[in-house]
């Protein structure tokens, strides 16, 4: 057994403790779920120890490459998602298509055979399968009042070289322009607002660290996901400026579990860590436009079996 003191994965099996044993019980909207909540809470990796892929349960490892990428590419469809045989944002999509159909605007369609569809049809893909300006859009085609793009990332990456000690560094997702009913129009909202909503980057002693601050949190099936997700982004960052990588700060605002996924998460805290994975990013990477899926591999991965959990579609909210 590695002790609590020595294996990073502990912050978080301590956080779920913090919430099943002082979490406030709150409603979901749309929804017939309770979570229980606490608020302001932060958990941090030093990268240099391993990476902090979650052993207690294993992690969907492929997903989080692949959905990194796409959001790199400023991509806000799921079709790139689907090729790939990565379903995560699937619900978010078809949530849409299942709108117009129930008002008889469109054929009745399975989510399977809309994903099918959305694989098959680019045209198809190219109508249902936008999910309005997210993650990806935001990071690198940001809409301005007069009418520009701003690609966050391609501003800050060079910076990042060139002025290391500047304290601006922010990239954001959150744009309350296509946020609920501040957008325009229903239509213009975007279909999740975003749940990380930004990250920033500070460099010392030549190692480059990353603060991400989500707002709201599903502990139990999202936060092992958004750890590696921002760890990863945090070394790809590092490889293309050529720093090491430093830490992973993980700020959260409102950090809950949902109800359905209590004994799951039990079950999970009945486990004892195992050594974190290594990181390997193709060393020929200088930009990082540049990455691809076989770029990025994990080597001495070696979790606990996976536990499922029901995902809970609200909105964003």
């Amino acid at each position: 057994m590695i002790s609590n003191s020595q294996h990073p994965e502990y912050q978080y099996l301590n956080l779920l403790r913090d919430i099943l044993g002082s979490g406030v019980t709150k409603g979901v909207h749309n929804t017939d779920a309770e979570i229980k909540s606490v608020f302001g809470r932060q958990i941090r990796f030093d990268l240099s120890q391993g990476f902090p892929l979650l052993t207690t349960k294993k992690v969907f490892w492929r997903g989080i490459v692949h959905e990194l990428l796409w959001f790199l590419k400023g991509d806000s469809n799921i079709k790139y998602l689907v090729d790939n045989n990565v379903h995560i944002w699937d619900e978010w999509a078809y949530k849409n298509y299942k709108k117009a159909m129930e008002t008889g605007a469109v054929p009745k369609m399975s989510q399977d055979d809309f994903t099918t569809k959305i694989k098959e049809d680019n045209e198809f893909a190219k109508q249902w399968g936008e999910l309005g300006p997210v993650y990806g859009k935001q990071w690198r085609r940001w809409k301005t009042s007069d009418g520009r793009e701003i690609d966050q990332l391609a501003w800050v990456v060079p910076k990042l070289k060139s002025h290391p000690d500047r304290k601006h560094y922010i990239v954001s997702a959150w744009n309350p322009e296509y946020v609920y009913e501040m957008a325009a129009t229903p239509e213009q909202a975007m279909a999740l607002p975003p749940c990380h909503t930004m990250f920033q980057f500070y460099i010392a002693n030549g190692k480059l660290s990353l603060q991400l601050y989500q707002r709201s949190a599903d502990m139990f099936l999202g936060v092992p996901f958004n750890i590696a997700s921002y760890a990863l982004l945090t070394h790809m960052i590092a490889h293309v400026t050529g720093y090491e990588p430093g830490e992973f700060v993980h700020t959260f605002g409102d950090v809950h579990i949902y109800n359905n996924h209590f004994d799951q998460v039990k079950e999970q805290l009945l486990r004892d860590p195992r050594p974190f994975p290594t990181l390997k990013l193709n060393p020929q990477i200088k930009n990082i436009d540049e990455f691809t899926f076989d770029d990025i591999t994990i080597e001495g991965y070696d979790p606990h079996p996976p536990i499922k959990g029901e995902i809970t579609v609200v909105g964003g909210f």
